[in-house]
């Protein structure tokens, strides 16, 4: 099922404070929230099962991120994390992902406070689509995060 652009606008916002990020260049680092064991192994299934989706080392991002690739020569230069690979998101350790969003949907994901954009996106080589977007903590927060990663791909295959 297609997640409609106005969707994304309309999730619940996010409870409690933003997480504490590193504040470098390029975070890896979300340090008081985290996704529990079995939220993230959750939302790693939730990739997998995504039609055309392989998982394998992040190219973009440290190694011990799980990337979400596609095979797919002809790349939306905004949907994916950088233009000269095939990466459109990736799943951190503690759960957090960076990935790629329509870009109507930052505002409102924002403002909602499931998401930041990812300071790298300041670079005009890079997409200004890209966010960091908040790890689950919970089974219904996976829902929510799950339906944001189900937009990102949809905007990779388009």
């Amino acid at each position: 099922m297609a997640v409609e652009p106005s969707a994304l606008s309309a999730l619940p916002p996010r409870k409690g404070p933003r997480p504490a990020t590193t504040g470098r260049e390029i975070p890896h680092d979300q340090l008081e929230d985290f996704s529990p064991p079995e939220i993230r192994e959750a939302l790693i299934a939730r990739a997998e099962a995504l039609p055309g989706v392989f998982m394998t080392q992040s190219q973009v991002s440290e190694p011990s991120s799980l990337a979400l690739r596609l095979d797919k020569t002809e790349r939306a230069f905004e949907a994916f994390l950088h233009p000269s690979v095939d990466e459109f998101g990736h799943i951190h350790g503690s759960g957090f992902m960076h990935l790629t969003v329509p870009i109507e949907s930052l505002g409102p994901l924002t403002e909602l406070g499931w998401v930041e954009p990812h300071p790298i996106s300041r670079r005009p080589e890079f997409p200004s689509s890209i966010v960091m977007l908040y790890a689950p903590r919970d089974a219904d927060e996976l829902e929510v995060v799950a339906t944001v990663m189900r937009a990102s791909y949809e905007q990779a295959v388009r």
